[in-house]
């Protein structure tokens, strides 16, 4: 496996991704793809608050607004209205907590980063549906996460036509880290964005060269959890996308992923540890 010796600054501690961490998923939407990742009472957002911390979790991936094709298109005021109820139950249940807020509006980062002190910014439009966006995170000082993405999450898959796949998009996020860079964002985590805008196969492809993303040479984040990807190619569904979530974030290490982003956080810990054991 390939090693990062990446740093990123969370809340100004510096975290060394050498050994790869994980992000564990929060979500506070009625509707995300899979059931079993939706917390929507206090006493559920606390448990699983607790649950991704003791599992070995670096930090929680909180999200109001689901992305998937057929999702319900909220206002930024329901999001941010679901994000101040469950932000509030997250600091007074782990104060010490690393929170990652999921969301594409730059209004609604800001707010979460100056109220909350929120640690990261996890966009999954890499900045094309709010151009306010990359300046905003320039302002807050905070690590973002730019994912490769086409349209908006209800239109996303009608645009899976690319000239070339690989090439195409490491060209689109090599100008939008140029951008931010010029903007004086320091930390920037790549997200190649699996399921958004691209077919089954063409995740699949991206995958096999997930190594080329080190062209950039800084943190890659990979998302597969439980994804269609996984249920679509193998049968099944969400629920039963475990063992395929598995053996993909293998690959993702070898890869040479530096972040799993996860619904099931002790399951990815362990993939890591005996991913590294190996030492391959």
């Amino acid at each position: 496996m390939k090693l990062s010796y990446h740093q990123i600054n969370l809340n100004g501690t510096l975290y060394d991704l050498s050994t790869p961490v994980v992000m564990g998923i929060l979500n506070v939407t009625p509707d995300s793809f899979y059931g079993g990742s939706r917390y929507q009472t206090e006493k559920d957002i606390a448990e699983r608050t607790e649950q991704i911390l003791a599992e070995g979790a670096l930090m929680i991936d909180l999200g109001a607004y689901s992305s998937r094709p057929d999702g319900v298109d909220i206002s930024p005021e329901e999001e941010m209205e679901r994000l101040d109820f469950a932000l509030k139950i997250i600091q007074k249940t782990a104060p010490e907590a690393l929170i990652s807020v999921d969301t594409f509006r730059a209004s609604v980062a800001e707010r979460c980063v100056k109220e909350y002190g929120v640690s990261v910014i996890n966009d999954i439009s890499g900045g094309i549906i709010d151009d306010k966006m990359f300046e905003t995170v320039a302002d807050l000082h905070v690590p973002y996460v730019l994912m490769h993405m086409r349209g908006v999450p209800q239109t996303m898959q009608q645009f899976c036509q690319y000239d070339n796949l690989l090439p195409d998009i490491l060209f689109d996020l090599a100008k939008k880290v140029e951008q931010l860079r010029k903007l004086g964002v320091c930390d920037i985590i790549i997200d190649p964005g699996f399921g958004f805008s691209k077919t089954l196969d063409q995740n699949y492809e991206l995958m096999h060269h997930l190594r080329e993303f080190g062209i950039f040479d800084l943190p890659l984040l990979v998302g597969i959890s439980r994804k269609s990807m996984i249920y679509k190619f193998l049968g099944g569904s969400p629920e039963t996308s475990l063992n395929g979530t598995i053996v993909l974030n293998t690959l993702a290490l070898l890869g040479g992923a530096s972040i799993l982003r996860v619904h099931d956080v002790k399951e990815a810990v362990e993939t890591i540890k005996l991913v590294q054991k190996v030492g391959v």
